[in-house]
């Protein structure tokens, strides 16, 4: 392997610029150029990739984001335009890709190669942790330590005036963040895609904590919580409780931003150091994550095909720690 490209596809996360240093400074060591290529798929099809050079990645460890852009790209999903895709590589003449990404990354990644039989290998960025294959996904923690932090201030607020306070976290359709955040702040409900939504239960958990004269209530909701959402949640207590009020939060965004925890920077850097040489090695169609501290290798088609599983002893510590 003489030449390789790199992009970073779906939603950004932080730590994929600690990834990005990690491939190309292993890559440049073993004599493999390197070319980054622009706003994920979108670029590939455009052509717009450069050659990147150890001082490209130069103090970029502790920035959030990209420095290659993301994007998620329509076209790629047809024929035609990986077709374009396929010619953009012939013509840079790169022998493989390293994808950082999600699900949706390495479903365009394996079609791709049923089509060209090009190699590539992936490092799991996402902020959602829904992948199977890995204990751990590049962004996680850093969007974990934020919320986590954003509740903790939201409490003091909620202390101060007696309210109800529902918080929405990101995770599309997984529970992982709003379950972990929520444990770490002591939230008194946490509602996620992967466990059914019992309202009359939350309303007779309130009810009951009114009796005790607690009246401070904090409810983490996953975005793709199957009750639709912080919104509604907020607006059926407002409802039930007007005497105390609920309040919404949506954490938004920011989860996204910020600084890679150590957790995130060091994660992201075995990820992309151990991608490159599986490449060099000869590994194909896979994606590189950790278990039980180990690095793994999963073919995409498995990755794509299942989630990953919330452990049972979590899910009992929530109904316990929010009685």
């Amino acid at each position: 392997m003489k030449k390789l490209a790199l992009l970073c596809s779906g939603g950004d996360s932080p730590g994929m610029n600690a990834a990005i240093r990690a491939i190309v400074r292993t890559a440049l060591y073993h004599g493999i150029e390197v070319m980054g290529i622009n706003k994920g798929y979108e670029g590939l099809i455009d052509g717009d990739l450069w050659s990147m050079k150890t001082t490209d990645v130069s103090n970029i460890i502790q920035r959030g984001g990209t420095i290659l852009k993301s994007a998620r790209s329509m076209r790629f999903k047809e024929k035609k335009y990986r077709d374009v895709a396929a010619m953009q590589l012939q013509k840079n003449n790169i022998d493989a890709l390293v994808l950082i990404g999600g699900d949706g990354t390495f479903r365009g990644a394996q079609a791709f190669f049923e089509e060209y039989q090009f190699p590539s290998m992936g490092l799991p960025g996402t902020i959602d942790k829904d992948l199977a294959g890995t204990d751990f996904t590049i962004g996680f923690d850093t969007a974990v330590n934020t919320a986590m932090e954003a509740i903790d201030k939201i409490r003091d607020t909620a202390d101060s005036h007696s309210l109800i306070f529902v918080v929405e976290v990101m995770g599309r359709d997984a529970g992982y963040i709003a379950l972990n955040s929520g444990i770490a702040c002591g939230a008194e409900d946490i509602l996620i895609p992967e466990l059914k939504t019992s309202i009359p239960k939350l309303i007779n958990r309130i009810t009951d904590e009114k009796r005790r004269k607690k009246n401070t209530h904090i409810i983490v909701v996953a975005e793709g919580d199957d009750f639709g959402g912080g919104l509604e949640v907020k607006n059926l207590l407002e409802k039930e409780f007007p005497d105390i009020g609920a309040r919404l939060c949506i954490l938004g965004h920011i989860q996204r931003g910020g600084s890679p925890t150590y957790a995130d920077r060091v994660l992201a850097s075995r990820l992309g150091y151990n991608a490159v040489m599986a490449l060099m090695e000869g590994r194909r169609q896979e994606m590189v994550g950790i278990i039980n501290g180990e690095i793994v290798y999963t073919p995409y088609s498995e990755v794509v095909k299942q989630k990953a599983i919330i452990a049972e002893d979590i899910i009992a510590i929530t109904e316990v720690l929010t009685h």
